[in-house]
């Protein structure tokens, strides 16, 4: 698994961003059962680059905490029965791994999330990287059915590796 990651500001924190980030994909990519080899871009800004980010992909001029851009228009989500071609297509050239797409966190909803729900800086991280890398397997929460699924799964991929609330 790659996980391509950068930070556009200072990360202050209390924990090694990049080998927490690649845990928490690595558990999501096992929770569904993902049989390939997987490559993830994940970017750290702020709220006013995410803003950007929201008005210009979204046309929502606000900020958020995270943004999802999957690469992959799954029919059923986590259903990785490509073709061939589709392989071809979906994974990267030089590595053969299969490309799921962009994850921004916007570091500064991290830290008033976290205080807000009185949790750690460290769980509201990987909170949104795990809800993140749900929206690049293809779910979505646009439904009360839809959101308690992925609530559920959430759950379960963060109780796993013992980040619990």
């Amino acid at each position: 698994m790659t996980v391509n990651f950068e930070s556009e500001v200072k990360l202050d924190l209390d924990f090694d961003v990049t080998s927490e980030a690649e845990r928490t994909i690595n558990a999501c990519l096992d929770h569904v059962s993902c049989p390939y080899e997987a490559e993830v871009n994940l970017l750290v800004t702020d709220s006013d680059g995410i803003h950007l980010m929201n008005k210009e992909n979204r046309g929502i001029d606000a900020p958020t905490d995270v943004l999802s851009f999957p690469l992959i228009d799954y029919e059923t989500p986590a259903t990785f029965d490509f073709t061939e071609n589709d392989e071809i297509e979906l994974c990267n050239p030089d590595t053969g791994e299969l490309m799921l797409g962009d994850i921004v966190i916007n570091i500064d909803r991290v830290k008033s999330q976290a205080k807000e729900y009185g949790h750690s800086v460290k769980r509201e991280f990987l909170f949104l990287i795990c809800h993140s890398m749900l929206h690049l397997f293809g779910y979505d929460h646009e439904d009360d059915e839809e959101r308690e699924k992925m609530e559920e799964m959430q759950k379960a991929i963060l109780s796993g590796i013992g980040v619990n609330r």
